[in-house]
């Protein structure tokens, strides 16, 4: 079975055609990491639990780490460590790294030396119940007060807590994996965010922000690159930039 060709928010390019089993996606001939500026709102993370049921999000924002100059990138000079080795892997290896100590992230490796495509929210789709009680389980805290739906995946670390991605999926392949991988979806009716009707255009079309990312102040002219990318209007994106928004519904022309 092919998947269908779609305008992604993780790559640019179409993905490869259906590999490793029903509804998996491969980024193996993906090629330029997340420089679009149109996508569709159809990707989907999927991580199948001990029990056999099913946890999804739709990947609502994505940061692009391009190796090479990219200073903000773990792999920046061609560096390559045992903690970045997975980003010098194929395209669609899982990268899952630590950060201060306890908290997990998830990333994709992409076409590129070194580059790699960080996964930094997700709206939650199926299995919200147990997506609630795992990001309780990780605040460890009797007091907290219950997460509104919008945040349980609102970030990187976590949506790793909100769908149990553990450190042991580093360098798996994301296309073939039995446990985690990636699915499109060919029509959504319960799409949240903003659609808007182009010229030529049959129907409306997502609006995609690029901004700056996310918390690499010191990486200097690399911090202000428009390398994150996030869906117009969804709540469950992380951070807004207005200024990159209102760029972005005016066609990308900076006045």
């Amino acid at each position: 079975m092919n998947t269908p060709p779609i305008q992604q928010i993780v790559f640019q390019e179409h993905w490869a055609q259906n590999l490793g089993g029903p509804g998996h996606v491969a980024p193996a001939t993906a090629s330029t990491v997340c420089q679009n500026n149109s996508a569709d709102s159809n990707t989907v993370l999927v991580r199948r639990c001990a029990d056999g049921s099913e946890l999804r999000g739709r990947v609502v924002e994505t940061e692009a780490y391009l190796g090479g100059e990219d200073k903000a990138s773990h792999s920046a000079g061609g560096k390559r460590t045992e903690r970045n080795t997975a980003c010098f892997m194929k395209p669609g290896t899982i990268y899952v790294y630590s950060i201060y100590g306890m908290y997990l992230c998830m990333n994709v490796s992409s076409q590129g030396e070194g580059a790699a495509v960080l996964l930094r929210s997700l709206e939650p789709l199926q299995g919200q119940p147990v997506m609630r009680q795992l990001r309780a389980q990780a605040r460890r805290k009797a007091t907290a007060r219950p997460l509104k739906e919008k945040e349980l995946c609102n970030g990187p670390a976590k949506l790793c807590q909100a769908l149990d991605i553990p450190r042991l999926f580093d360098r798996r392949d994301l296309a073939r994996d039995p446990d985690v991988w990636l699915e499109t979806e060919s029509d959504d009716p319960g799409f949240k965010g903003t659609k808007t009707a182009e010229a030529g255009d049959r129907g409306a079309v997502v609006v995609v922000v690029a901004a700056s990312r996310v918390g690499i102040e010191s990486h200097g002219e690399w911090a202000k690159k428009p390398l994150r990318f996030y869906l117009l209007g969804n709540q469950c994106v992380s951070v807004v930039d207005r200024a990159a928004e209102r760029l972005a519904l005016d066609g990308g022309h900076d006045e």
